[in-house]
């Protein structure tokens, strides 16, 4: 006679049936979710999810070459923007451990002929958490025409902003810059005797093994490297020339989400650093965005349904691309979205994800309002564009997204259509009334157009709503000189 299975081990296995089911149902949503972000055109790219450190979802979305029809995979390499500052982040934290550097010593220390009026002022940890006043490099006037397609030594593009006048005292607040992140790369070339590229892969790249990411170098042949793209209204258009000599420690790498998450699970781990030094990459040091920054990293609480959840994650931007990885610790979920044509709503795709993980209920992807309103602002004018506003902004099929509406605003102000633009604006302010960026581009187009009363009215709005706007700052104080 066999042997009944044991009411234990029927158990266990009922549980991990059920836990299996689960997780092919998220699975199922999220690649339902994601494939109407890519037939809806706001998604072109990689995804990976895992819950419980198990990748449960994996695939590739659209082209990762348009010229030749090849489609996205999971290996698909792509260009990170701003998620290298994690990866420069644990490189200084690392010598920060091995006594090789201090974090609250003055740049100076490390960089002698960095410009001592404000150098001194500086620490490391400024750097690392956005609060050292110096003015963003990307954000200066004219940098994509004149820098962006250059080649620089490190050397000699830290000369290109080290003596610009600090925007703030050191400390004193958050205010994101790409500046203080090439100069961390700079500070470790300098210590290591290494360069930054080769220096990532010795601490970090060879022992997880994560044999698809790199810096990244145009020259240089790269397998399974997706080409960037970016959108004008409807149309697919290649991305402008950047010479990755620019984004350098800020923005210079590239990877898969395969690799991504080798990356997520070794921070769970020891192999790079200390648990006490691990600790320092994601403590909450000062309120940013919606939450707090850490050494390249967000760090934010939210409620999903009736839970608490700590969230570590990472936007980037990049000609041709824009990326995402989110990590939930507690859960040791992960989500990582990697996309080749431009900005788009990646922030939005991961709150459903996060929201299908838990079994709440979540937003589906809609058409964006904005391209249907570019065509008929462009075409046909003011008042067929207000007419196509009005009936389409209750349907429920679209939605009006922050981004893309910013976007065919430019598109118009660009084109010489500034009533046209401006009444774009004017709608993402009504839609967006808490971002100070939505009345910034609105105070461009009303003093594109002529009007500096209402230019004032709204750069005075933006920077109410956001203090880190300096440019607007500056297009106030020119514009009351005046």
């Amino acid at each position: 006679m066999k042997k009944s299975i044991k009411p234990i081990a029927l158990c266990a296995i009922l549980f991990l049936f059920t836990i299996t089911t689960f997780a092919q149902e998220k699975a199922k949503q999220i690649e339902q979710l994601l494939s109407k972000y890519n037939e809806y055109g706001q998604f072109n790219g990689s995804a990976l999810v895992a819950e419980n450190g198990k990748v449960i979802f994996k695939k590739g979305f659209g082209s990762a070459n348009f010229e030749w029809n090849i489609p996205n995979q999971p290996d698909t390499k792509f260009r990170l923007g701003s998620i290298t500052k994690q990866f420069t982040a644990l490189l200084i934290v690392k010598l920060a451990e091995e006594g090789k550097i201090k974090l609250d010593v003055p740049i100076t220390t490390y960089l002698p002929d960095y410009p001592k009026e404000t150098g001194d002022k500086i620490t490391i940890h400024n750097l690392l958490t956005h609060t050292s006043g110096i003015p963003n490099y990307t954000s200066v006037p004219n940098f994509m025409r004149e820098k962006a397609r250059n080649s620089y030594t490190p050397e000699a593009f830290v000369k290109t902003f080290s003596s610009l006048p600090l925007e703030f005292t050191p400390g004193e607040k958050f205010n994101y810059s790409n500046s203080g992140y090439f100069l961390l790369g700079y500070i470790i070339e300098k210590i290591t005797g290494k360069t930054y590229e080769q220096y990532l892969q010795e601490v970090i790249l060879t022992p997880l093994k994560m044999t698809n990411t790199g810096f990244d170098h145009s020259e240089i042949i790269i397998k399974n490297r997706a080409a960037g793209y970016e959108k004008e209204g409807k149309n697919i258009t290649n991305a402008s020339f950047i010479d990755m000599s620019i984004p350098y420690a800020a923005g210079s790498l590239y990877s898969t989400v395969e690799d991504l998450y080798l990356w997520d699970q070794a921070l769970y781990t020891n192999k790079l650093l200390s648990e006490k030094s691990m600790e320092l990459l994601f403590k909450p040091y000062i309120k940013a965005w919606d939450g707090s920054y850490g050494y390249g990293w967000g760090v934010e609480e939210v409620t999903v349904g009736d839970k608490k959840l700590k969230i570590i994650e990472h936007g980037g931007g990049i000609n041709g691309f824009n990326t995402i990885i989110s990590r939930i610790p507690s859960d040791k979920i992960l989500v990582v979205l990697l996309n080749n044509t431009g900005g788009t709503v990646l922030g939005e795709m991961n709150n459903s994800i996060r929201a299908i993980l838990y079994k709440q209920p979540y937003n589906q992807a809609k058409k964006s309002l904005a391209l249907d309103l570019l065509d008929a602002y462009s075409q046909k004018g003011v008042t067929a564009g207000n007419e196509t506003y009005k009936k389409l902004k209750n349907d429920p099929t679209y939605a009006i997204k922050e981004g893309d509406m910013n976007r065919v605003g430019y598109q118009l102000l660009q084109t010489g259509k500034k009533k046209e633009a401006i009444e774009v604006f004017k709608i993402n302010v009504e839609a967006f009334p808490k971002s100070g960026n939505t009345y910034d581009s609105l105070g461009e187009a009303y003093l594109a157009d002529g009007d500096k009363q209402l230019a004032i009215e709204n750069y005075t709005k933006s920077v109410q709503l956001d203090p880190g706007n300096e440019g607007g700052k500056k297009v106030l104080a020119e514009l009351s000189k005046k």
